[in-house]
């Protein structure tokens, strides 16, 4: 049999194998038992819900040594773990990692079958699966943050028309986690429950202001704190908020219509050339084999297309970064 079709078949089972062991879900016994005792926590007294509290602990901390085992493989697993999390989606550092390898191991087999040197395939399989995975997870959270930015204002409102009514404050940010879908509800029902367990609600804002990064979440936890230090009609100054937030983001929309032209022309010029070298690779790679085959006589082992090459993407990087610069306004 062929090696080069050994080393696939290879490469196939083993990213099967590690997609078996970074997404499998717990067992149906477990998923019934974690439920009966959320049941059981909700309406079996204060002796219950500690319980529960202790196997909350318990589960974080074989989560921590398991997320210790990753500390070697993966370059500031704290900042990931923060990343992730601000996806709003339930992945681990296993599934992670397991995403980029299956991604390298795909790519490395898509390059060899299609003729490219082992040493060419395992550089563009790593450089996949290193930057493919943390592009997806940085447009998850940009996706997040912008829906949780546009539907912000409505939540402020919210808590005017509560604390209007005569709601003090943790009640009106439990009525916002329980009527707005969204991230919105999901965020302020994290703040609630840390302001549920003991901690004050400064704490529990600047936690949820720290994950999410906007500006915006910034200027609510700034105002409840000047409020509470001077004192004064929350429920106007939340108003007033509300009113500000949303012509900021009106100005937003404003800039990114203006803008669009611009930025659909940098997108082009960009990815054109990416895009026609990798067709042409694909369709012809004996016409560009010369672009992957190193010239030991040439400058650090390169040959003169690769250096070419080279100089090209690092013009054209000056180029799109300064053309992002020119489009790029702060509000």
């Amino acid at each position: 049999m062929d090696p080069k079709l050994i080393l696939i078949i290879l490469m196939l089972g083993s990213m099967l194998f590690m997609l078996f062991l970074a997404f499998s879900g717990p067992s149906a016994t477990r998923a019934m038992d974690r439920r009966l005792s959320a049941v059981t926590s909700r309406h079996g007294g204060a002796d219950a819900d500690m319980e529960q509290r202790m196997r909350k602990a318990v589960a974080s901390r074989s989560t921590a040594k398991q997320s210790q085992i990753l500390v070697s493989l993966i370059p500031n697993p704290e900042n990931l773990t923060k990343r992730l999390r601000m996806t709003g989606k339930k992945w681990t550092l296993s599934q992670y990692a397991g995403a980029c390898a299956l991604v390298m191991i795909a790519v490395i087999g898509i390059g060899l079958f299609r003729g490219w040197a082992p040493l060419t395939a395992l550089f563009v399989g790593t450089a996949s699966g290193l930057i493919l995975p943390h592009k997806y997870v940085g447009r998850l959270i940009t996706k997040r943050v912008k829906k949780f930015t546009m539907t912000f204002p409505d939540a402020l409102e919210l808590m005017v028309r509560g604390l209007r009514s005569g709601l003090p404050i943790a009640e009106t940010l439990q009525t916002v986690s329980t009527e707005l879908p969204g991230p919105v509800g999901e965020e302020f029902r994290l703040v609630t429950e840390r302001i549920r367990i003991g901690k004050t609600m400064d704490q529990a804002l600047a936690e949820t202001a720290e994950r999410l990064g906007t500006a915006e979440f910034q200027f609510f936890c700034i105002t409840l704190t000047i409020q509470r230090e001077t004192g004064g009609n929350l429920a106007e100054t939340l108003a007033n908020l509300a009113t500000v937030l949303r012509q900021r983001a009106q100005m937003k929309l404003k800039i990114n219509a203006m803008s669009s032209e611009s930025k659909a022309s940098a997108y082009i010029i960009g990815s054109l050339p990416f895009i026609v070298f990798g067709l042409i690779s694909w369709i012809n790679f004996h016409y560009m084999e010369s672009f992957y085959t190193p010239d030991p006589n040439g400058l650090f082992g390169l040959s003169l297309m690769q250096l070419v090459g080279i100089g090209g993407m690092c013009w054209m990087g000056i180029g799109v970064f300064i053309m992002a610069q020119m489009i790029n306004f702060e509000i």
